[in-house]
Protein backbone atom coordinates (compact mmCIF):
# COMPACT_ATOMS: atom_id res chain seq x y z
CA UNK A 1 0.00 0.00 0.00
CA UNK A 2 1.22 3.04 -0.49
CA UNK A 3 -0.12 6.92 1.13
CA UNK A 4 -2.71 7.58 -0.92
CA UNK A 5 -3.83 4.12 -0.12
CA UNK A 6 -3.59 4.72 3.67
CA UNK A 7 -5.26 8.16 3.18
CA UNK A 8 -8.28 6.73 2.00
CA UNK A 9 -8.85 4.28 4.76
CA UNK A 10 -8.42 7.38 7.12
CA UNK A 11 -10.89 9.60 4.96
CA UNK A 12 -13.20 6.65 5.12
CA UNK A 13 -12.64 5.47 9.02
CA UNK A 14 -12.93 9.60 9.62
CA UNK A 15 -9.41 9.39 11.82
CA UNK A 16 -5.87 11.40 10.28
CA UNK A 17 -2.82 10.37 9.78
CA UNK A 18 0.14 12.17 11.67
CA UNK A 19 3.10 14.13 9.99
CA UNK A 20 6.07 14.28 12.36
CA UNK A 21 9.04 16.39 10.99
CA UNK A 22 12.91 15.23 12.06
CA UNK A 23 16.38 16.35 11.32
CA UNK A 24 18.13 13.79 13.93
CA UNK A 25 17.82 9.94 13.60
CA UNK A 26 16.92 9.70 17.49
CA UNK A 27 14.00 12.14 16.49
CA UNK A 28 12.66 9.77 13.86
CA UNK A 29 13.16 6.78 15.64
CA UNK A 30 11.33 8.23 18.56
CA UNK A 31 8.65 9.59 15.97
CA UNK A 32 8.48 6.12 14.76
CA UNK A 33 8.16 3.98 17.57
CA UNK A 34 5.80 6.13 19.44
CA UNK A 35 3.76 6.13 16.39
CA UNK A 36 3.62 2.15 16.43
CA UNK A 37 3.07 1.77 19.66
CA UNK A 38 -0.29 4.12 19.89
CA UNK A 39 -1.57 2.16 17.18
CA UNK A 40 -1.48 4.51 14.07
CA UNK A 41 -1.83 2.55 11.04
CA UNK A 42 1.33 4.47 9.61
CA UNK A 43 3.19 7.50 10.35
CA UNK A 44 4.85 10.38 7.96
CA UNK A 45 7.78 11.89 8.93
CA UNK A 46 9.05 14.91 7.30
CA UNK A 47 12.12 16.98 6.44
CA UNK A 48 11.59 20.52 5.71
CA UNK A 49 14.30 21.87 3.23
CA UNK A 50 16.34 22.92 5.99
CA UNK A 51 15.75 20.04 7.75
CA UNK A 52 16.76 17.94 4.57
CA UNK A 53 19.80 20.15 3.89
CA UNK A 54 20.93 19.66 7.49
CA UNK A 55 20.33 15.47 7.84
CA UNK A 56 20.87 14.85 3.50
CA UNK A 57 17.52 13.76 1.31
CA UNK A 58 19.95 10.56 0.60
CA UNK A 59 20.25 9.96 4.35
CA UNK A 60 16.92 10.81 5.35
CA UNK A 61 15.68 8.79 2.56
CA UNK A 62 18.28 5.38 3.59
CA UNK A 63 16.97 6.22 7.15
CA UNK A 64 13.55 5.62 6.44
CA UNK A 65 14.47 2.76 4.59
CA UNK A 66 15.93 0.96 7.29
CA UNK A 67 13.45 1.62 10.08
CA UNK A 68 10.59 0.71 7.85
CA UNK A 69 12.26 -2.70 7.03
CA UNK A 70 13.72 -2.63 11.02
CA UNK A 71 9.84 -2.14 12.25
CA UNK A 72 7.90 -3.58 9.29
CA UNK A 73 5.71 -0.94 9.70
CA UNK A 74 4.49 1.74 7.19
CA UNK A 75 6.61 4.80 7.43
CA UNK A 76 6.13 7.46 4.86
CA UNK A 77 8.98 10.43 3.73
CA UNK A 78 7.82 13.44 2.60
CA UNK A 79 9.45 16.55 1.33
CA UNK A 80 7.74 19.28 3.42
CA UNK A 81 7.01 22.73 2.00
CA UNK A 82 9.21 22.41 -0.89
CA UNK A 83 9.80 26.09 -2.92
CA UNK A 84 10.72 24.47 -6.19
CA UNK A 85 10.39 21.58 -8.94
CA UNK A 86 14.13 21.69 -8.99
CA UNK A 87 14.21 20.45 -5.00
CA UNK A 88 10.59 18.53 -5.73
CA UNK A 89 12.73 16.67 -8.20
CA UNK A 90 15.99 15.87 -6.59
CA UNK A 91 13.60 14.55 -3.77
CA UNK A 92 11.73 12.22 -5.66
CA UNK A 93 14.82 11.01 -7.57
CA UNK A 94 16.37 9.86 -3.91
CA UNK A 95 13.30 8.11 -2.84
CA UNK A 96 10.89 10.49 -1.01
CA UNK A 97 7.53 8.77 -0.70
CA UNK A 98 5.58 12.19 -0.75
CA UNK A 99 5.94 15.91 -1.72
CA UNK A 100 4.76 19.26 -0.90
CA UNK A 101 5.16 21.71 -3.27
CA UNK A 102 4.54 24.94 -1.97
CA UNK A 103 4.57 27.74 -4.18
CA UNK A 104 1.26 29.29 -2.62
CA UNK A 105 3.61 32.30 -2.73
CA UNK A 106 2.96 32.71 -6.00
CA UNK A 107 -0.07 33.85 -8.00
CA UNK A 108 -2.57 30.98 -8.83
CA UNK A 109 -1.79 30.55 -12.20
CA UNK A 110 1.92 30.39 -11.53
CA UNK A 111 1.27 27.65 -8.59
CA UNK A 112 -0.52 25.71 -10.60
CA UNK A 113 1.90 25.15 -13.44
CA UNK A 114 4.47 24.39 -10.72
CA UNK A 115 2.62 21.78 -8.98
CA UNK A 116 1.23 20.32 -12.47
CA UNK A 117 4.98 20.13 -13.43
CA UNK A 118 5.93 18.34 -10.05
CA UNK A 119 2.98 16.02 -10.15
CA UNK A 120 3.65 15.30 -13.72
CA UNK A 121 7.54 14.24 -12.91
CA UNK A 122 6.80 12.38 -9.87
CA UNK A 123 4.19 10.31 -12.00
CA UNK A 124 6.78 9.29 -14.82
CA UNK A 125 9.26 7.82 -12.29
CA UNK A 126 7.01 6.18 -9.60
CA UNK A 127 2.85 6.83 -10.02
CA UNK A 128 2.77 6.03 -6.21
CA UNK A 129 4.33 9.09 -4.70
CA UNK A 130 1.58 11.38 -3.50
CA UNK A 131 2.00 15.14 -4.05
CA UNK A 132 0.35 17.98 -2.10
CA UNK A 133 0.09 21.40 -3.45
CA UNK A 134 -1.03 24.29 -1.09
CA UNK A 135 -3.26 27.53 -1.93
CA UNK A 136 -4.05 30.13 0.40
CA UNK A 137 -1.17 32.01 2.48
CA UNK A 138 -0.23 30.18 5.60
CA UNK A 139 1.41 32.54 8.37
CA UNK A 140 3.92 32.37 10.30
CA UNK A 141 6.82 30.13 11.06
CA UNK A 142 8.24 27.02 13.21
CA UNK A 143 9.04 28.42 16.02
CA UNK A 144 7.54 30.41 19.17
CA UNK A 145 6.30 33.62 18.25
CA UNK A 146 3.90 36.19 19.86
CA UNK A 147 1.80 37.01 17.82
CA UNK A 148 0.17 36.61 14.18
CA UNK A 149 -2.38 38.31 12.50
CA UNK A 150 -4.79 35.59 10.88
CA UNK A 151 -7.36 37.60 8.18
CA UNK A 152 -9.94 35.84 6.63
CA UNK A 153 -8.83 37.37 3.57
CA UNK A 154 -5.40 34.72 3.76
CA UNK A 155 -8.07 31.70 3.65
CA UNK A 156 -8.46 29.49 0.37
CA UNK A 157 -10.92 30.03 -1.79
CA UNK A 158 -13.14 27.17 -2.75
CA UNK A 159 -13.38 27.68 -6.25
CA UNK A 160 -9.72 28.16 -6.92
CA UNK A 161 -9.34 24.67 -4.75
CA UNK A 162 -11.45 22.79 -7.38
CA UNK A 163 -9.32 24.73 -9.98
CA UNK A 164 -5.95 24.07 -8.39
CA UNK A 165 -6.89 20.14 -8.20
CA UNK A 166 -8.76 19.82 -11.79
CA UNK A 167 -5.56 21.68 -13.36
CA UNK A 168 -2.76 19.98 -11.93
CA UNK A 169 -4.19 16.50 -10.40
CA UNK A 170 -2.46 16.58 -6.93
CA UNK A 171 -3.85 14.16 -4.46
CA UNK A 172 -3.27 15.72 -1.50
CA UNK A 173 -4.39 19.96 -0.58
CA UNK A 174 -2.91 21.78 1.77
CA UNK A 175 -5.74 24.59 2.76
CA UNK A 176 -5.64 27.75 5.32
CA UNK A 177 -8.61 28.19 7.46
CA UNK A 178 -7.20 30.37 10.62
CA UNK A 179 -4.46 27.55 11.21
CA UNK A 180 -0.62 28.89 10.93
CA UNK A 181 2.72 28.20 11.22
CA UNK A 182 4.48 27.39 14.55
CA UNK A 183 2.96 28.78 18.21
CA UNK A 184 1.72 31.82 19.54
CA UNK A 185 1.81 33.18 22.96
CA UNK A 186 -0.41 35.97 23.09
CA UNK A 187 -3.81 34.82 21.20
CA UNK A 188 -5.55 32.11 20.44
CA UNK A 189 -5.50 29.86 17.76
CA UNK A 190 -8.90 28.85 16.14
CA UNK A 191 -9.76 27.38 13.24
CA UNK A 192 -12.88 28.30 11.07
CA UNK A 193 -14.59 24.53 10.17
CA UNK A 194 -17.17 26.18 8.89
CA UNK A 195 -14.89 27.78 5.97
CA UNK A 196 -13.50 24.50 5.79
CA UNK A 197 -16.27 22.45 5.08
CA UNK A 198 -17.28 24.82 2.04
CA UNK A 199 -14.31 24.09 0.85
CA UNK A 200 -15.01 20.14 0.72
CA UNK A 201 -18.32 20.69 -0.58
CA UNK A 202 -16.89 22.22 -3.63
CA UNK A 203 -14.05 20.05 -4.05
CA UNK A 204 -14.11 16.39 -2.13
CA UNK A 205 -11.63 14.43 -4.44
CA UNK A 206 -8.22 15.40 -2.56
CA UNK A 207 -7.03 14.24 0.85
CA UNK A 208 -7.09 17.81 2.83
CA UNK A 209 -3.90 18.46 5.07
CA UNK A 210 -3.79 20.44 8.57
CA UNK A 211 -0.29 22.57 8.77
CA UNK A 212 0.46 24.37 11.62
CA UNK A 213 -1.49 22.22 14.24
CA UNK A 214 0.83 23.00 17.16
CA UNK A 215 -0.73 24.91 19.31
CA UNK A 216 -4.07 24.49 18.66
CA UNK A 217 -7.03 23.24 20.91
CA UNK A 218 -7.77 19.30 20.82
CA UNK A 219 -10.92 19.76 20.01
CA UNK A 220 -10.54 22.32 17.04
CA UNK A 221 -8.01 19.40 15.70
CA UNK A 222 -10.84 16.89 16.08
CA UNK A 223 -13.17 18.81 14.66
CA UNK A 224 -10.98 19.09 11.32
CA UNK A 225 -10.53 15.43 11.08
CA UNK A 226 -14.56 14.65 11.82
CA UNK A 227 -15.38 17.48 8.84
CA UNK A 228 -12.66 16.26 6.57
CA UNK A 229 -8.90 16.49 7.27
CA UNK A 230 -6.86 13.44 6.60
CA UNK A 231 -3.45 14.42 7.68
CA UNK A 232 -2.26 16.95 10.00
CA UNK A 233 1.70 17.90 10.82
CA UNK A 234 3.14 19.06 13.97
CA UNK A 235 6.49 19.99 14.41
CA UNK A 236 6.97 23.16 16.75
CA UNK A 237 5.55 21.50 19.20
CA UNK A 238 8.23 18.56 19.00
CA UNK A 239 11.15 20.80 18.65
CA UNK A 240 10.11 22.95 21.80
CA UNK A 241 9.94 19.34 23.38
CA UNK A 242 13.31 17.81 22.58
CA UNK A 243 14.94 21.34 22.86
CA UNK A 244 13.56 21.84 26.62
CA UNK A 245 14.46 18.66 27.93
CA UNK A 246 17.77 18.86 26.48
CA UNK A 247 18.40 22.37 28.34
CA UNK A 248 16.87 20.53 31.71
CA UNK A 249 19.41 17.63 31.41
CA UNK A 250 22.24 20.15 30.61
CA UNK A 251 21.14 22.43 33.85
CA UNK A 252 20.98 19.36 35.95
CA UNK A 253 24.22 17.54 34.79
CA UNK A 254 26.68 19.90 33.82
CA UNK A 255 29.43 17.72 33.55
CA UNK A 256 28.07 14.75 31.17
CA UNK A 257 29.52 14.43 27.41
CA UNK A 258 27.97 11.39 26.78
CA UNK A 259 25.17 12.25 23.76
CA UNK A 260 23.00 9.37 24.54
CA UNK A 261 22.81 10.42 28.02
CA UNK A 262 21.41 13.46 27.09
CA UNK A 263 19.37 13.21 24.04
CA UNK A 264 17.79 9.68 25.19
CA UNK A 265 15.35 11.62 27.67
CA UNK A 266 14.82 14.25 24.93
CA UNK A 267 13.72 11.70 22.84
CA UNK A 268 11.47 10.27 25.36
CA UNK A 269 9.53 13.53 25.91
CA UNK A 270 9.12 13.83 21.90
CA UNK A 271 7.58 9.88 22.12
CA UNK A 272 4.85 11.20 24.91
CA UNK A 273 4.15 14.20 22.50
CA UNK A 274 3.66 11.89 19.29
CA UNK A 275 1.74 9.30 21.30
CA UNK A 276 -0.76 11.99 22.32
CA UNK A 277 -1.40 13.59 19.20
CA UNK A 278 -2.26 9.64 17.40
CA UNK A 279 -4.22 9.19 20.33
CA UNK A 280 -6.25 12.40 19.24
CA UNK A 281 -5.93 11.60 15.35
CA UNK A 282 -7.14 8.38 15.64
CA UNK A 283 -10.00 9.20 18.11
CA UNK A 284 -8.95 7.29 21.04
Amino acid sequence: MNLNDYLKQAREGKYAIGHFNFSTEDVLKGIVEASRDAGALAVMVGTSEGEAGFVGMKEAAALVKAMREDFNYPIFLNADHYKSFEKCKEAIDVGYDSIIIDTSRLNLEENMAIAKQVVDYARSINPGISIEGELGYLKGSSEVQQKIEISSVDYSKPEEVAEFVAKTGVDRMAIVFGNIHGIVTDQEEKLDIGHFSRIVAVEPRPYYVLHGASGLKDEDVVASIKAGITNVHFNTELRVAYRNEIDKQFHEHPNETTPYKYLGPAVEEVKKLVAAKIHIFMGK
